[in-house]
């Protein structure tokens, strides 16, 4: 008989919760409904995660994960095509844009804006992490900000912390948009009005 090791119990209790909070919250996710579809005892999952917290940050550290990986992914093709850091910039906002149209049903959602949604539920070594998920999106489209604005002045002033911020926000706001209008293409086409506004903000006036 095989037995499951316990790296794959977790790696199971994880994909199973993390479908569930995103379909309903992690309010409405209990702990039952987890070891049910995984198929062990309330014991089993203790092990791997002594509360509701522990859960919650072991999703978190795997969604960013999974995030830096495909940005990271996506920022290296774009520099493969381009050193202009405009373009750059253009072109990977585009493979964003892309990879939302590839998602048939639209965006499933974000774990780290669902904790924020329900922080009332978890403590402050959870809501610390939230704010530091953020703010390393912040830093990471801040640099690319950075490197646009060194070669190519905005032609309107503009804080950059805030530009920066402004890509999560159209993301969010896109899947939001998307859910409550039933159209899976709205992030995408918010993702594709960010890099409209990118390209006139930032592009050469004409002398």
């Amino acid at each position: 008989m095989a037995v499951t090791k316990p790296q794959d119990t977790r790696t199971r209790i994880l994909d199973v919760a993390h479908e569930a909070v995103l379909a309903k919250g992690f309010d409405a996710t209990s702990i039952e409904e987890i070891v049910a579809a995984v198929e062990i005892t309330k014991g089993g999952f203790f092990y791997h995660f002594p509360d509701k917290n522990a859960l919650a940050r072991a999703l978190i550290e795997r969604y960013l994960a999974h995030e830096n990986k495909l940005l990271d992914g996506v920022m290296s093709r774009a520099h493969d095509l381009s050193d202009d850091p405009l373009q750059v910039a253009l072109i990977a906002l585009k493979f964003m844009a892309e990879l939302l149209e590839d998602m048939p049903n639209g965006h499933p959602g974000c774990i780290v804006a669902t904790a924020v949604y329900q922080d009332r539920l978890f403590d402050a070594g959870v809501r610390e992490m939230n704010r530091k998920a953020v703010l390393s999106w912040r830093t990471r489209f801040r640099s690319m900000i950075d490197d646009i604005a060194a070669v190519y002045p905005p032609r309107e002033p503009v804080d950059f912390d805030g530009l920066a911020d402004m890509v999560n926000g159209v993301v969010e706001g896109g899947i939001v948009l998307s859910r409550a209008l039933r159209q899976p293409t709205v992030t995408a086409q918010q993702v594709l009005l960010f890099r409209t506004f990118i390209k006139l903000l930032f592009s050469p006036r004409i002398q």
